[in-house]
């Protein structure tokens, strides 16, 4: 990426899927991949290694990532709640495994049933497993860390928190950080400030940022992010998502409407809109009876609207 280009992450598979009962079949999954691929998304978080009998939605993870890895130009991420996750993974020939951490420790024992420190030493378990491996196997590996801003459970979550743990996961061996505001909490200014933090400890490991829209902030928080240097942002289409594991948490910042900001203030997504909105039109026939959310699919496009070249 050139210091003008935006990493727009999709998780709508993951963080989307996760709260729908209805199983989506494969065949509708592997569809909505090509889609975004063909509208010019290159990054997407496409399915989760945790336990099929917890989260039923993914049984089919190992088939849905052998057709994103078919896909030429796509980085396609996945989730792993553990070590045996992570295992999985890279047998199904994953590249870029995502870890999920809760800064929280009530959210810890609400989404994993474990303690912070628990989760922490299965990470350092993931890393000794990926220095077993031959290095062309080795996957990079991201860590999501949850309720960074604020947990619906316990209320306030410390920042000094969230720089020591980054720390110590970097130190541990991880490519990557990225803050997420699990059940949007977060404000442009504590953005500002958390984002300030962590970097003065890990630098540039600090990479992402996954927000939510629950109170209205979404996209103010993503404005907070990229003016600190963050260029990966995650979003899902329509806004689907939200954690089951976290009291009040909503969907996602809504995909088409991230890509239509950034793109308006001058950055590249390579992202193709009106493609975005027809694939949008198919998800939302697909997902009948669930909500989704945006203002671009509500209102269009502006004539004066321009891609940036």
């Amino acid at each position: 990426m050139t210091g003008s280009d935006i990493a727009i992450i999709e998780v709508g598979l993951v963080d989307g899927l996760q709260s729908i009962e209805d199983f989506v079949p494969t065949a509708a999954k592997m569809q909505w991949i090509s889609a975004e691929v063909a509208a010019g998304l290159r990054h997407m978080e496409v399915t989760s290694f945790v336990p099929a009998k917890l989260l039923p939605q993914f049984s089919d993870a190992e088939e849905v990532l052998a057709h994103a890895l078919t896909l030429p130009g796509l980085g396609a991420r996945v989730l792993i709640p553990n070590l045996k996750g992570a295992q999985r993974a890279v047998a199904a020939g994953a590249r870029s495994l995502s870890y999920a951490f809760s800064v929280s420790e009530a959210h810890s024992h609400s989404n994993v049933r474990k303690s912070r420190d628990a989760q922490f030493a299965d990470f350092v378990g993931i890393m000794e497993f990926r220095r077993s491996l031959e290095p062309a196997r080795r996957p990079y590996v991201s860590v999501g860390f949850a309720t960074s801003f604020g947990c619906s459970i316990q209320g306030t979550v410390s920042e000094r928190d969230v720089v020591d743990f980054a720390c110590r996961f970097v130190e541990a061996g991880a490519d990557d950080i990225a803050l997420a505001d699990t059940v949007g909490y977060a404000t442009p200014h504590q953005v500002t400030r958390v984002v300030r933090s962590v970097r003065t400890e890990i630098g540039e490991r600090l990479k992402g940022i996954h927000l939510h829209d629950t109170r209205g902030l979404g996209l103010a928080n993503a404005v907070a992010a990229l003016d600190e240097g963050i260029r990966e942002i995650d979003a899902s289409l329509g806004g689907l998502g939200g954690c089951p594991f976290a009291p009040g948490a909503t969907g996602n910042i809504v995909l088409e409407d991230l890509v239509y900001m950034v793109e308006a203030m001058g950055f590249r997504t390579g992202v193709n809109l009106e493609s975005l909105l027809e694939l949008r039109r198919w998800v939302t026939g697909l997902l009948a009876g669930d909500p989704m959310r945006g203002n671009i699919v509500r209102a269009g496009l502006p004539k004066t609207f321009k891609v940036t070249s």
